[in-house]
């Protein structure tokens, strides 16, 4: 066998989606040779997924021909050739428009492969005494051979030219009586789970991914986040993606002691459960935030700016954010003043015009209204794009207001006279009452998520839509 020696690191692209083709540096004299297998930092840089891998296998092969295959895993591989040479085949048997593309190459110890989930792989010795290895990003268990997926080494459609025809090769019987591709049932992608699905943002959520089959959505009832046997209980392996649309979101209540407790429970001691479960699993975990991390002394608040939080609400969220943070695969959305299906600021103030109340609202504190159907589609262009892992702020777009300027929209909108409202302070509005501190600023900087390619709608067009239906 003849290694190249002294080649560039180099990555190529292959006709199926994710399948990369490594060209490693060798390095050689009388010795013998040497050359680095796996390096992380290297190798990223190139774009190769940080895949954690978790165990590392070695396949011997005493004689030339020797042939296994096509096998697709429920993990991602790193392949690479430790002795002699190989051909390798690779399948498409993953859902979607890829399904059945094909890949051949020959590769000596110079070169490596990664494989994703779901792609199927068979290797063909091409002299004896070859050893190859291979990194995978899960334990292998005998479970795990039920969510295999197979393809008959002769399949017709694949056409793979063997360079030892399979009659003169070493097979086993059960690669021999594994399914032509008319008959292969397609890997499904790794699942997204989203929580708190019966809030207002987890339905907008649903409107978001509706047909997807991946998707799957949980109530409080279907996922406690307080209660251990929700973390225990799931088989995480099958996830990707978890959206954390649960929150507790009382804000005055959280003031008192029982709503304190439930506050801390929710919003920190839950999500670092998710934290945990997604680090452990290699999960993208996407968490919803709030503007009330801040103290509202800045005028308008960006992504680098530290939490200031005043309340217990907003100290129970910023806790939580810390602890996604150190989450590999997170995207932490700020948001603020939510708006969607069910009870809010908007429909209080449609229900006052239309009963003819004219009502004092709050005229000091200023921001920006956050409609549901955005954030649910600003968090699936996340996942669909896969930017940067961090924290995106994401609201409606345009002017800033007080909650009194958008009150007298909604009168004016609804037909009644924008006049009817009445601007006091917050100080003012909260005389005699037990309430939270707010931040009298809330507007969020948008520039960030923009920079992705998603520009939220104006909050005025969408208020004026939402009162339209």
């Amino acid at each position: 066998m003849t290694i190249e020696f002294s080649k560039q690191l180099k990555a190529t692209a292959t006709p199926i989606p994710g399948v990369v083709l490594y060209d490693l540096p060798v390095h050689g004299d009388n010795r013998g040779w040497f050359k680095e297998n796996w390096q992380r930092e290297k190798m990223m840089a190139l774009g190769l997924p940080d895949f954690s891998p978790v165990q590392n296998n070695i396949s011997f092969n005493e004689k030339a021909g020797t042939t296994r295959g096509i096998h697709a895993e429920p993990w991602d591989k790193f392949i690479s050739v430790a002795t002699g040479k190989i051909f390798g085949a690779w399948v498409d048997l993953r859902e979607g428009e890829s399904f059945g593309a094909v890949f051949t190459a020959e590769l000596d110890p110079s070169q490596a492969i990664f494989i994703p989930r779901g792609v199927g792989n068979a290797f063909q010795t091409l002299e004896d005494d070859t050893a190859y290895t291979y990194l995978v990003n899960d334990h292998w268990s005998a479970d795990a051979q039920g969510q295999y997926t197979f393809l008959n080494l002769a399949d017709e459609t694949a056409a793979i030219t063997w360079p030892i025809p399979l009659e003169q090769a070493e097979l086993s019987d059960k690669d021999k009586a594994h399914p032509r591709l008319g008959e292969v049932v397609p890997m499904p992608p790794k699942k997204t789970l989203v929580l708190g699905a019966d809030g207002q943002l987890g339905k907008a959520l649903r409107a978001a991914y509706a047909g997807d089959v991946s998707v799957e959505f949980a109530t409080r009832n279907d996922f406690d986040l307080t209660a251990a046997a929700s973390y225990a209980d799931r088989n995480w392996k099958n996830y990707s993606t978890i959206i954390n649309a649960a929150a507790y979101t009382a804000v005055d209540t959280a003031e008192e002691t029982e709503g304190r407790k439930a506050a801390w429970a929710i919003n920190t001691t839950a999500v670092a459960s998710l934290a945990t479960v997604a680090a452990r699993h290699g999960i993208t975990l996407v968490h919803v935030s709030s503007d009330y991390v801040f103290d509202g002394t800045t005028q308008e608040h960006d992504e680098t700016e530290s939490f200031s939080p005043l309340g217990v609400y907003g100290q129970s969220k910023a806790a939580g954010d810390a602890i996604v943070a150190t989450v590999p695969r997170h995207y932490i959305v700020r948001t603020s003043w939510v708006i969607g299906e069910g009870n809010n600021f908007v429909r209080t103030m449609a229900s006052l015009a239309e009963r003819g109340i004219a009502p004092g609202v709050v005229n000091d504190q200023i921001g920006r209204l956050s409609f549901t159907q955005d954030i649910a589609a600003g968090i699936k262009h996340l996942l669909a794009t896969n930017p940067a892992y961090g924290v995106y702020n994401l609201s409606n777009d345009g002017q800033s207001q007080s909650w009194a300027d958008i009150a007298a929209d909604v009168y004016e909108l609804t037909g009644h006279s924008r006049d009817a409202v009445t601007g006091v302070s917050t100080e003012e509005y909260f005389k005699g009452k037990q309430a939270a501190p707010r931040p009298l600023n809330s507007t969020l900087n948008l520039n960030k998520i923009k920079a992705t390619g998603f520009t939220p709608a104006p909050a005025k067009q969408r208020l004026s839509e939402y009162l339209e239906n």
